[in-house]
Formats: C-alpha cells, sequence, structure tokens
C-alpha cells in the first residue's frame, strides 16, 4: 500500500500541523467523558459523529471545497470509504472503552497507537525501524502491565476495548496517507465523520440504543466537543501528512497526557494514582523515548 505520490517534506510544517491536532483531540478525553454521563456509549458516538459531519460540511462549503466532495478519483474511493469505516469502529470501541475507564489512564493507553502507526507504516508504506527503536516499546508494555496488573477484573473490559479503537484509528491513519496528496484534507476530514456517522446511525438504531434524553449541559459539552476533536483536529491532522511521515507525526501524539492530566484534573478532580499512574509515566516515558528516537533518526537520514 505505498503511496503513490512523493512526500512534499517539510518537518516544521508537519509538526506544527501535527502538535495543533494533538492539542484539540485532547480534549475529547475531557468533553467525551463528560457527555457520557447523560448519554449510553452508542447514542453519544452517533451525536459526537453527526455533529463532527455537519461541521466538517460547513467548512467544506466555507472554504469553497464542495466541488471536491463529488469529483473524486474512482481509484480512491475505496480506500476513503474504507477510512470511514475504520472511524466508526474506531468512534465506537473508543467511547465504549472511556466509558468503563478514568480519562487520564486512558490517554496514557492511546500511547500505544502511535507504536502501531510506526510499525504499520514500516510493514505498508516503506518507513524505516531501527533495532533501538524497541526499547522504548518494551517499556511501554511494561507500563500497560503494570497499570493493569491486579486491576484487570475493574479495567480489562475498557483497556481491551480501547486497544482495539487504537487499532482502528492506525487502520484509518494509513489510509488517510495514502490519500493526503491526492484529495484535500479537508474533504478527507468531512469524508472520515461522514461515512463514520452513517455506520454508526444504522448500528445504534439496529440494536435499539438511540436515546437522545440527557441534559442541555450534556448536549452543549459534546457538540463542543465533538467540533474540536473529530472535526477541527483531524483538518490539522490531516494536513501534517502532507508535509511529514505519518510515522513522525503519529509520534507527536505522545505528549497528549501532557495536556490530558492537567483538563481532566479541572474538570473531573481526579489524576491517577499508586500502581495506575506509576505505569501511565512508564508508558509515557517510553513513548517519548521512541519519540525521540523516531524524530532524531528521521533527520540524521534527510
Amino acid at each position: 500500500m505505498k503511496s503513490d505520490t512523493k512526500i512534499k517534506s517539510d518537518p516544521h510544517k508537519g509538526f506544527l500541523y501535527a502538535l495543533g491536532g494533538t492539542i484539540l483531540v485532547s480534549t475529547n478525553f475531557v468533553t467525551a467523558k463528560y457527555g457520557l454521563g447523560g448519554f449510553n456509549p452508542e447514542t453519544f458516538s452517533l451525536v459526537w459523529s453527526g455533529a463532527a459531519a455537519v461541521y466538517a460540511f460547513i467548512i467544506v462549503l466555507a472554504t469553497g471545497q464542495a466541488h471536491k466532495l463529488v469529483l473524486l478519483p474512482s481509484r480512491d474511493v475505496i480506500n476513503i470509504i474504507g477510512m470511514g469505516l475504520a472511524a466508526s469502529a474506531s468512534i465506537f470501541f473508543a467511547w465504549q472503552g472511556l466509558d468503563r475507564l478514568d480519562p487520564s489512564f486512558t490517554s496514557f493507553i492511546w500511547r500505544f497507537q502511535p507504536v502501531l502507526a510506526i510499525v504499520f507504516s514500516v510493514l505498508l508504506l516503506g518507513e524505516r525501524l531501527f533495532m533501538k527503536e524497541l526499547f522504548p516499546i518494551v517499556i511501554m508494555v511494561a507500563g500497560g502491565c503494570l497499570s493493569t496488573v491486579g486491576r484487570w477484573s475493574i479495567v480489562g473490559t475498557g483497556t481491551v476495548l480501547t486497544i482495539l479503537a487504537c487499532i482502528a484509528v492506525t487502520v484509518q491513519m494509513l489510509l488517510a496517507k495514502t490519500e493526503s496528496e491526492r484529495i484535500h484534507p479537508n474533504v478527507l476530514a468531512f469524508y472520515r465523520v461522514f461515512i463514520a456517522a452513517l455506520a454508526i446511525a444504522l448500528l445504534t438504531f439496529f440494536m435499539g440504543k438511540a436515546d437522545f434524553n440527557a441534559k442541555t449541559s450534556h448536549w452543549l459539552v459534546t457538540l463542543l466537543g465533538a467540533f474540536l476533536a473529530p472535526c477541527a483536529s483531524f483538518f490539522l491532522t490531516f494536513r501534517s501528512y502532507r508535509y511529514w511521515e505519518l510515522s513522525r507525526a503519529s509520534m507527536v501524539k505522545t505528549m497528549q497526557p501532557v495536556f490530558v492530566l492537567p483538563m481532566a484534573y479541572m474538570v473531573f478532580g481526579t489524576i491517577p494514582t499508586g500502581r495506575v499512574l506509576a505505569g501511565g509515566v512508564l508508558i509515557l516515558v517510553g513513548a517519548f523515548w521512541l519519540g525521540w528516537i523516531h524524530f532524531s533518526t528521521g533527520q540524521e537520514l534527510k
């Protein structure tokens, strides 16, 4: 699945877009956790993705990209549909997992997604992986084990669902990367949430889980979060793919807990403690170490 167009390398732009996308998507651990207090996970996923699709469509119209929605090359349609379906799976699994877990702990578990992005970028996009990058991955796995040992009956289901969401996100990012230089990032971001919203709507109504009876505060926070994370963040993230390798753009996400922990403390007044915090710190250390190795190695190869 190698991209058939040459990457326009600009690490500075790629980093800034990836950083902006990371900051915005980090808000979802707090806004989604709050919204899930008023909706069941299925309905929340539908409202979240549906609102994001509306926002994305408005932005596409406002930026004069509407004509590109119907001028997609036929060879790209399958990848875009696959990206949207993978997005629906990631949204569904992510909120099922977050509903069962603390938002800060969840953000630590999500550090495995950049690792998956690196591995699949090597296997499918021809990017490089070095032996020294395996050591921080081992540290991250050790941190994950420390956080869950003795608590698997409590956090096991949520952790598995979150890891499944990480896998689904990696699939959609791979597909988005292959299309990022042929299709405008705004159009990609719209189709991602539009197709996801359709798939989630079918699943939610088929399961009989649709229940929109929630407090105004839950609606407002959910609608705000739907703009910041699944909409605005991906407009920036998909732009970063035009200037930077997928694996390196993904490594910027290792910083998410830096933003999530203070937000979670301000909103919910809690942060992980004990083995959960220690394991999370190990995951974060491994993720930062891996990110530094990957970034510095890339600079040496230029």
